[in-house]
C-alpha cells in the first residue's frame, strides 16, 4: 500500500528552498505520529533536507528508500534509480514523504492520501501536483485552528 503524506496551503504550496515554509507544531506532531518507524520513500533533496533538521540524530523511520538518478551511497537508506518501476512493483506498505517531483511520480499509484491543509498564505517554490479527487473518497477530516487533517482512500 502506497500512502502519500504532505502539508500544503490552499495553493498547493509545499516548500520553499527545500524546507517547509511554516512551523505548525500540530502538523509536525501529526506527521511524526503517522511516519515514525514506518517504511518511507523520498527524493534525494528531501533526504538531505531532513538530515539538516535531524543533524546527528538518525531519521525517525524504519526502512528508508531514496530516489536518485545519481550513483550515491547513503548509510541509512536504499537508493532507488527507477521510482516508477518501484511504485508499480511495490508490495510494501510505505509513506511517500516528498518532494514535489517524487509526489508527482507516486500519485498515480497512491492508495491513501494524508493531507495537512495549512491555513494562511505562504511563499515558496515547490507545489504539490494537481489531484483528481474524483479518484478518492474522504474517510477522515479533523479541523484545528491552523491546520485541517484530511485522509483520502482511493475508490
Amino acid at each position: 500500500m502506497i500512502k502519500l503524506i504532505w502539508a500544503m496551503d490552499k495553493n498547493n504550496l509545499i516548500g520553499k528552498d527545500n524546507k517547509i515554509p511554516w512551523h505548525i507544531k500540530e502538523d509536525l506532531l501529526y506527521y511524526k505520529k503517522q511516519t515514525a518507524g514506518q517504511t518511507v520513500f523520498m527524493g534525494l533533496s528531501t533526504y538531505y533536507s531532513l538530515k539538516g533538521y535531524y543533524k546527528t540524530k538518525p531519521l525517525p523511520y524504519g526502512k528508508i528508500y531514496v530516489a536518485s538518478l545519481d550513483d550515491v551511497e547513503l548509510p541509512d537508506a536504499i537508493v532507488v534509480h527507477d521510482a516508477i518501476s518501484f511504485f508499480k512493483e511495490c508490495s510494501e506498505e510505505l509513506f511517500v514523504v516528498g518532494g514535489a517531483s517524487i509526489y508527482k511520480l507516486a500519485l498515480p499509484y497512491a492508495d491513501m492520501l494524508y493531507i495537512s491543509i495549512i491555513k494562511g498564505d505562504y511563499e515558496g517554490d515547490a507545489y504539490f501536483p494537481k489531484i483528481d479527487y474524483a479518484n478518492y473518497e474522504l474517510i477522515s477530516s479533523k479541523e484545528l485552528e491552523r491546520v485541517t487533517f484530511n485522509i483520502y482512500k482511493r475508490k
